[in-house]
């Protein structure tokens, strides 16, 4: 068992070490708003877009600015005319034990539990919050508010008529910063469209009744959840080498860290062709 003073010191010295890190990696790796703005363009992201952010700001920490500047490049990046989409899910642990723990969401108050970029940008000016009690999405642009609209009224909360399903409506992409592809979010709205295909239904039989809180009230939405058996099952990395064949991987490296963008739709193709082979991303 390790004693207080031991405890202080392994703080300090974890610290210490965390510090000097990141100011090495600043020195020699950092990088600024303008750096990050080029590099989202040569990755294919262009004014107008649909973009779906996933993003861990400890791999970000060679960044040169405040956080919320790389907020302002994504919104610079795709414009107004375009949607900027962050997944901003209520927990961190599975839909069912949120779902189970009897939890009130509130699109106005409830934190995002997906990284803290996400919640700076559930924050910002302009921002607007699907309304749905397990998977909502926080978004930015003209169409914003009529992008989420249909949310909580979806059978599956990333399935047909949600903002995560539109993607492939838009044409559009998903960008990692920092965080890896077993983050996207955009999977579960495969495994819906997707769900007749493959060996298992990924989701629960039964269906849940959730509340949400409104300023004018309380808004039902009866959804199916994620099984979480078949959650601790999935691989979404086993789609890479198809991804790659299509052409569908667009790869840099910038302070360090990784950053990924891929196409919905190239996504959603590449589920496709590998369930009519008989291959899955999950493990047996």
């Amino acid at each position: 068992m390790i004693g207080p003073i031991a405890a202080r010191c392994k703080r300090f010295v974890k610290g210490a070490w965390k510090k000097q890190r990141l100011s090495w990696r600043r020195r020699w790796l950092g990088f600024g708003p303008d750096t990050l703005k080029q590099t989202l363009t040569d990755l294919g992201i262009r004014s107008g877009d649909c973009l779906l952010v996933h993003s861990s700001l400890d791999r970000l920490e060679a960044f040169t600015g405040k956080s919320s500047a790389i907020i302002g490049v994504l919104q610079e990046v795709v414009g107004p005319s375009g949607l900027l989409l962050m997944p901003t899910l209520p927990f961190s642990g599975t839909a069912l034990e949120w779902a189970r723990s009897g939890a009130l969401f509130d699109a106005r108050t409830t934190p995002s539990r997906s990284g803290l970029l996400t919640e700076l940008f559930r924050r910002s000016p302009g921002v607007v919050r699907s309304l749905h009690p397990t998977h909502a999405v926080a978004a930015w642009g003209e169409r914003a508010e009529a992008f989420c609209r249909a949310h909580p009224h979806c059978s599956t909360p990333c399935g047909e008529g949600s903002p995560y399903a539109e993607l492939v409506t838009e044409n559009g992409k998903i960008l990692f910063l920092g965080a890896s592809i077993e983050a996207m979010t955009f999977f579960h709205a495969a495994e819906a469209l997707l769900e007749a295909h493959l060996p298992f239904s990924p989701f629960t039989r039964e269906s849940f009744s959730l509340p949400s809180r409104t300023p004018s009230g309380t808004v039902m939405t009866v959804t199916r959840l994620f099984d979480p058996e078949v959650s601790r099952k999935r691989r979404i990395a086993r789609l890479v080498p198809d991804l790659k064949r299509r052409g569908g991987w667009r790869h840099v490296r910038l302070g360090g860290a990784e950053l990924l963008c891929l196409d919905a739709r190239d996504v959603l193709a590449t589920l496709s062709e590998m369930a009519a082979q008989g291959r899955y991303c999950y493990d047996p």
